[in-house]
């Protein structure tokens, strides 16, 4: 995190009073919490990948055109930064409630989940413990700009998350990938499972390269943790994009399916909505859960956000047992009100006839069926 006046004397002080703004963002861009562009083999593989074409990673041709819809009057983000209270973006405190569990007491064998806000999530499965997009810090690399908590949903820390054998990354942004979060639990994670080209980061952060498994869309990973304990993980697609700086795509975004404990759960990530639902519940019947997003959309976006009237059709063609959704209730990086995505989810699950979960920030909810 970086606050306005460390910003200003970080620029200051690295570009000197007259040297200029671009030299001092241009080390400010060179800080190790950006990570680190992919290079060498990983890059040798990454030129390799179908999905990498042209100098960049490409989402797949899709035949799905987003209804026209007028734009809302909300703007952009950049406009909303100085209305926040006027649009609502972010609640008092105490709107969104929160409770802190012990997840240290957590017996292993449990089936259950936590849901930490926004795309953060820790789950146990089978005697397995993931750890999802983890961001315990803020959402954005200038603080004093976008990405602080909203007030009183930020009581985890690190120390609070027990030893991890998988820590699942969806995709490169900021507010999926938090550099102090991940780097801070590094000595408790087991493995590290993401998309293509986001290990660099990781190795750029010290994370040793035998606990980093990248997939490509289509890979499959069984992950055997012993005493019985085993996983399969499949990456599959979504409609995205990544980076963590000025240069995109150039890493990979995706969904993932894992089973394990004879369940099936599915973690949507960031996503506009496409054929992909239905490719996915046909090729993956009885999905147990669904970890969808729904929050910090916009009109300007809908190609890569999940809009909330695409919701309902996102969970028909899923077609699983239960759902979540997530990407809201914790940080205000679009221009809707804070508590729109609550309504949405209820209108979506109504519509769908779907079995929706609505768990409070923090609390353990045991994962049935």
């Amino acid at each position: 995190m970086i606050s306005r006046r460390g910003f200003v004397k970080g620029v200051l002080a690295t570009a000197g009073v007259g040297g200029g703004l671009a030299v001092g963002a241009r080390a400010f861009m060179r800080l190790p919490r950006f990570g680190r562009l992919p290079q060498g083999d990983r890059m040798e593989r990454i030129l390799a990948s179908p999905n990498y074409r042209n100098g960049a990673f490409r989402n797949l041709p899709s035949a799905y055109v987003p209804p026209f819809r007028p734009d809302d009057g909300r703007g952009g983000v950049r406009s909303s930064l100085f209305n926040k209270e006027k649009l609502r973006l972010v609640p008092k405190l105490g709107e969104i409630p929160v409770v802190k569990s012990d997840l240290h007491a957590l017996v292993r064998e449990s089936d259950a989940f936590v849901w930490f806000g926004h795309s953060s999530y820790f789950l146990q499965l089978g005697g397995i413990r993931i750890l999802v997009d983890p961001v315990f810090n803020v959402a954005s690399p200038i603080s004093f700009l976008m990405g602080e908590p909203f007030p009183g949903t930020d009581i985890y820390r690190p120390e609070d998350i027990p030893d991890v054998d998988v820590l699942l990354i969806t995709h490169d942004h900021w507010d999926h990938l938090d550099c102090a979060t991940v780097v801070a639990l590094r000595e408790r994670i087991g493995k590290v499972v993401c998309p293509l080209g986001v290990g660099e980061h990781f190795e750029c952060w010290d994370f040793a390269p035998e606990h980093l498994l990248e997939l490509d869309w289509g890979d499959e990973a069984t992950l055997d943790f012993g005493d019985g304990r085993a996983a399969t993980v499949h990456c599959l697609p979504t409609h995205h994009f990544s980076g963590r700086g000025f240069v995109r795509n150039q890493s990979l975004w995706a969904s993932f399916l894992v089973s394990a404990g004879g369940r099936r759960i599915y973690f949507g990530g960031d996503g506009g909505y496409d054929e992909r639902f239905a490719r996915i519940g046909a090729a993956f019947p009885g999905i147990d859960l669904a970890f969808l997003e729904n929050g910090q959309y916009n009109v300007r976006w809908q190609r890569n956000h999940t809009m909330p009237d695409e919701l309902a059709s996102v969970m028909r063609e899923l077609g699983a047992k239960r759902y979540v959704t997530g990407h809201h209730a914790k940080f205000c990086i679009s221009t809707h009100p804070w508590d729109e995505p609550f309504s949405n989810e209820k209108e979506a699950a109504s519509a769908a006839n779907a079995d929706l979960l609505t768990p409070t920030i923090g609390e353990i909810v045991e994962i049935l069926g």
